[in-house]
């Protein structure tokens, strides 16, 4: 990968990426052949709810096929579905991914870490220990009721959107536009960044 184009390097005002970073990224990129880029969501409301995040993180990034790229901020946000004060609020959080795993693979390994912090799936809004969406992979948009891309809640929810937008000023949600706009139409009532608090991106 190339740090920055000969034109950057003549031009004093571009801030070139530190060679030691550029080859951190190549190496962890070797053991990927055109990776594709995914966007998970991460929500926690039981137990250790930062540790269960970070293990997860922690998770993903020792996915065979799969090297984890960014990692948000925290927020803390107020249970949705439910009525007020009867759940824990929840650590949200956005996890931007590489990876070869096709999207039937990564839901796969989502569930998986789901079921590794002893997630359970009794009930619609239910508290949890963990959750791992996927909100995007690569521009695909499809209506696979197992799997649909992007994820179909995504564009109206505050704690996917804020922290992805932290992470990844720029994005666009397949189909629904700049996520920056997104966020500019949704409420962020219940939906506050914990600076606190930090999850730490995978060596």
């Amino acid at each position: 990968m190339t740090a920055f184009s000969t034109q950057g390097q003549s031009d004093p005002t571009v801030q070139p990426v530190p060679t030691a970073v550029v080859e951190q990224v190549d190496a962890a990129d070797t053991t990927l052949s055109n990776p594709k880029r995914a966007v998970l969501s991460l929500g926690s409301n039981l137990g250790n709810r930062l540790e269960t995040l970070q293990g997860s993180i922690d998770a993903l990034e020792d996915t065979p096929g799969l090297r984890v790229k960014a990692v948000s901020p925290v927020y803390e946000t107020e249970p949705w579905g439910v009525e007020p004060g009867t759940q824990p609020s929840y650590f949200n959080a956005v996890v931007v991914v590489k990876t070869t795993l096709p999207p039937s693979s990564l839901l796969e390994r989502a569930h998986a870490i789901e079921e590794a912090f002893h997630r359970v799936r009794d009930e619609r809004w239910a508290a949890r220990t963990i959750d791992v969406d996927i909100v995007a992979y690569a521009d695909v948009v499809s209506d696979d009721p197992v799997l649909t891309l992007p994820h179909p809640r995504a564009h109206e929810r505050a704690f996917v959107l804020a922290p992805w937008h932290d992470v990844e000023p720029e994005a666009q949600l397949a189909g629904r536009g700049p996520v920056a706009e997104l966020l500019a139409k949704v409420t962020r009532d219940g939906v506050k960044p914990r600076v606190d608090l930090e999850l730490r991106l995978p060596e």
